[in-house]
């Protein structure tokens, strides 16, 4: 895994795609038991080379209902995004993830990922490329199903805060998959 990780550390693939130069942002172990995948890191988590150090990270802890320790813990929890590197802005936030990573990086990280008992998918981008024709038409509907993917997957949306109106438009999220997501978390932690 440690050479692995350091290949990843390493990659260029995309970088003529980049705003900024390559910082594959990812961590991961052998005895990780949960991968969260996610879409791909943001200009201050670029800037920290520290995955989900933004207030998304910080909703998506409370989520979990686990502290900074536990998220952090990369022999509990692996952070994986679907773009490695901070894909630059877009009209209305940041920019898809670059479409190289998840080909190039997940199987061989998912390889040496034995002990793997719960993949988190974070966003449309990794619940269409992990899921394929078993992801619904939307997100919403797609998280709304989750029970479906349920013990190997659950997907949620992201926590940004910019999705704050989504939240409010379902209160199912908080009041059926959040307590199915923190009781599967602390199962497994």
């Amino acid at each position: 895994m440690k050479e692995l990780l350091k290949d990843i550390s390493q990659c260029t693939i995309c970088k003529a795609h980049l705003p900024l130069d390559p910082r594959p942002i990812v961590s991961a172990n052998s005895y990780s038991k949960i991968i969260i995948i996610g879409q791909a890191p943001g200009a201050s988590v670029h800037k920290t080379g520290i995955p989900w150090d933004d207030p998304s990270g910080k909703q998506l802890r409370k989520w979990l209902n686990i502290t900074e320790e536990v998220f952090y813990d990369e022999s509990k929890i692996a952070l994986v995004p679907m773009g490695f590197c901070y894909p630059g802005k877009g009209k209305s936030g940041d920019l898809p993830p670059r479409p190289e990573c998840a080909p190039q990086w997940h199987q061989k990280l998912l390889d040496q990922m034995p002990n793997l008992e719960l993949v988190i998918l974070i966003g449309m981008y990794s619940q269409k490329y992990y899921l394929k024709e078993k992801a619904k038409r939307t997100l919403t509907e797609t998280v709304a199903e989750y029970k479906t993917y349920l013990p190997s997957y659950l997907p949620l949306p992201h926590p940004s805060p910019r999705n704050r109106f989504w939240m409010i438009k379902n209160p199912w999220f908080k009041e059926e998959v959040i307590p199915e997501l923190q009781e599967r978390v602390k199962t497994l932690i």
